[in-house]
C-alpha cells in the first residue's frame, strides 16, 4: 500500500491480558486518515488499554500497531513523530506552570527553542491559559490540565492525535474551546481517535465510530452507518446488551 493511502491508524490483533483477565482481545481497527473517529464503550470495555497500546505506551501481548505504516513497535521514533496523545488521567509535573511544562516537552523532543516559544505562544492564547501564565500545573483546575494536556499533544504538530476521555469533568466553556480547536486540527488534515462513554458528544464531533466492549470491537465504520435510522445511544446498548438492566418488578419500593 503506497505510504500516501496508509490509514491515520491501524490496529491488528491488539491483545492484552491482566492476570487471568482479558482486557483486550484480538482487536482490528482501521481509522481512516482525516477522520474524526469516536471509540465508544463502558467504563472497563477496553478503551484505554487499546489506545495505550495503539500508541506505544502499554506493550501488547500480541498483535501490532501502526500510525500512517510506522510500526509503533519496531518503528517508535517515527510513529510517536507522527502522533500526539493525551491520556486519561495525564501526571504534569506538578511545580511547573504551563508554559515551563510546553518548554520542557518541546526541547525534550528536540525541537528549536524559538519555535517552541513561538507554538508555546500561541498554544497558550488559543487555549485561553495565557492569563494563567504564573500559575503552577498543581493549581490548575480539571479543565486547564485538560487543556494544557492537549497543548502539549500538539506542540510538535503531529498527524494524528489520540485523546482519552478528553471531555470528562471538563466544564462547558472549556469544552467549547477544545471542540473548536479539536474541529480546525481535523479541517486542516488531521486525524482524531477520540475514546469517550457519552454517545452525544461523539455524534456531535466524529464521523466515524467504532464501538468496543469486553475487549471486542462489537461495530465499526462511518457514524451513519454504524447507527442506522436510530441514535448512536440506541444502537450502542442494544450492541452491548443493555437491555439486561433493571427489571420491573426491582426497587417496586420506590413507585407511589
Amino acid at each position: 500500500m503506497p505510504h500516501d493511502t496508509e490509514p491515520a491508524l491501524a490496529i491488528a490483533g491488539l491483545t492484552k491480558r491482566f492476570g487471568d483477565k482479558v482486557a483486550v482481545d484480538a482487536i482490528d481497527l482501521e481509522v481512516p486518515r482525516g477522520s474524526f473517529y469516536g471509540l465508544v464503550g463502558q467504563n472497563g470495555a477496553g478503551k484505554t488499554t487499546t489506545l495505550s497500546m495503539a500508541v506505544g505506551l502499554l506493550r501488547p501481548d500480541g498483535g501490532a500497531a501502526r500510525i500512517f505504516g510506522a510500526d509503533v513497535w519496531s518503528e517508535p521514533n517515527k510513529a510517536k513523530t507522527l502522533v500526539g496523545v493525551l491520556p486519561d488521567g495525564l501526571a504534569m509535573p506538578e511545580r511547573l506552570t504551563g508554559r515551563e511544562v510546553l518548554t520542557y516537552l518541546g526541547l525534550l523532543r528536540g525541537m528549536a527553542k524559538e519555535v517552541v516559544a513561538q507554538r508555546a505562544d500561541e498554544l497558550l492564547a488559543v487555549l485561553e491559559l495565557d492569563g494563567a501564565e504564573r500559575t503552577l500545573v498543581i493549581e490548575y483546575s480539571t479543565g486547564m490540565r485538560k487543556k494544557i494536556g492537549l497543548a502539549t499533544a500538539l506542540l510538535h504538530a503531529p498527524r494524528l492525535l489520540v485523546l482519552d476521555e478528553p471531555f470528562e469533568a471538563v466544564d462547558p466553556v472549556s469544552a467549547a474551546t477544545i471542540k473548536t480547536i479539536l474541529r480546525g486540527f481535523v479541517d486542516g488534515g488531521g486525524s482524531i481517535v477520540l475514546s469517550s462513554h457519552v454517545m452525544a458528544l461523539v455524534e456531535q464531533l466524529c464521523d466515524h465510530v467504532g464501538v468496543v466492549d469486553q475487549g471486542r470491537v462489537k461495530a465499526a465504520g462511518p457514524l451513519d452507518a454504524v447507527r442506522g435510522a436510530r441514535s448512536l445511544e440506541e444502537t450502542f446498548v442494544e450492541l452491548v446488551g443493555g437491555d439486561r438492566n433493571t427489571s420491573k418488578g426491582e426497587l417496586s419500593w420506590l413507585s407511589r
